[in-house]
């Protein structure tokens, strides 16, 4: 068994077959390092019992309980998920500090013949390094951010360009969330989660090479940009997508299909909007939300509500804008793609 001080890109590299994380299910849930899995020597509620011993009773009866809950937990653990590793098999174990309960795991998985690590320090470790990463230092590479209007197809053509080789770094599948107020994907990571995810990817970037994102807020959902991430967003230069609003809005109404097959949440969101509206025209969305009118309503949408506040977020960029490309639809994304391809060789991307 060995102990190793790893950093993100070791972690990433793929030199081990499975990176097991035993703390407790609830541990485990808030955050983790990217890829593991959870084989908890203790669950939630053992944990907690241990815990009360420990100050109650006496740090031995809580370690000889802990140990006997350990071996079983690990048992099962052997007998079950990891029946059928081979003697090949290298996992890497890590609690949260690289102590008891790594140390037991590691042990008795040693025992059996397989090739363990530890990751030294466990994830107050990681933790560390991932602040140093997300709030320090930010992308290592030249960034630089594609810029439109609300429906321009950024997402989509950054897909494309990531297919064609260029980097990118996804922050709003990171997020799990699409960036608006319909931008709404399902259960977002924890901000602990969302920056350890991040960390992972900017370490493994080439920093001879331009990164591209798309322009964000500082705020994804319910999770938020670290400083220095979102200061190199914030200053980075731009190209920018100028695409017609009736285009766009054909383009949101399809792309975010399952916004709309949920008429009633897209009419709580429209509500919500009342204090910032006239009452005939959010009456008039509800009307086209109702009737199932997804472009019209992505329509109304755009030129009252999000193309006024982009302008002041455009605003407020505007000296970074190095680029335009003009789409008259966005029919064709593997052609919009190669559009804004040839625009970043001007500016060195």
């Amino acid at each position: 068994m060995t102990e190793l001080r790893l950093d993100a890109v070791r972690i990433a590299s793929g030199r081990f077959d499975d990176i097991i994380d035993v703390r407790a299910p609830g541990e485990f849930a808030e955050d983790h390092l990217p890829g593991a899995i959870n084989l908890p020597v203790l669950d939630d509620d053992q944990r907690a019992q241990v815990g009360t011993i420990y100050k109650q009773v006496s740090p031995f009866d809580a370690r000889k309980l802990g140990a006997a809950l350990v071996a079983a937990n690990a048992a099962r653990h052997i007998s079950g998920p990891l029946a059928d590793r081979d003697g090949s098999w290298r996992p890497l174990v890590y609690c949260w500090r690289g102590g008891q309960r790594s140390g037991a795991m590691a042990t008795i998985l040693a025992q059996v013949g397989w090739r363990v690590a530890r990751v030294e320090g466990g994830y107050k470790s990681w933790r560390a390094q991932v602040i140093r990463r997300v709030q320090d230092l930010g992308f290592p590479s030249p960034v630089i951010v594609l810029d439109g209007n609300t429906g321009s197809g950024k997402t989509a053509i950054l897909t494309r360009l990531a297919a064609r080789g260029h980097q990118v770094v996804d922050l709003e599948a990171l997020a799990n969330h699409r960036g608006s107020l319909f931008g709404h994907m399902g259960e977002q990571p924890s901000q602990k989660l969302f920056e350890g995810r991040l960390a992972a990817q900017l370490e493994g970037l080439d920093p001879t090479r331009p990164v591209l994102v798309e322009a964000e807020s500082s705020r994804i959902g319910n999770v938020t940009l670290p400083k220095a991430v979102w200061h190199a967003v914030a200053g980075a230069p731009r190209l920018a997508l100028r695409v017609p609003v009736g285009a766009r809005a054909a383009f949101s109404a399809s792309d975010y299909g399952d916004v709309a097959a949920d008429p009633g949440r897209v009419q709580d969101i429209i509500r919500r909007l009342a204090p910032l509206h006239p009452a005939d025209r959010i009456a008039d969305w509800l009307r086209l939300a109702d009737a199932g009118a997804w472009r019209d309503l992505a329509e109304g949408l755009m030129r009252d509500h999000y193309d006024p506040r982009y302008a002041k977020h455009r605003a407020r960029h505007a000296a970074g804008e190095r680029a335009v490309v003009e789409l008259a639809n966005l029919s064709d994304l593997d052609a919009a793609a190669g559009r804004v391809e040839d625009a970043l060789r001007g500016l060195g991307g």
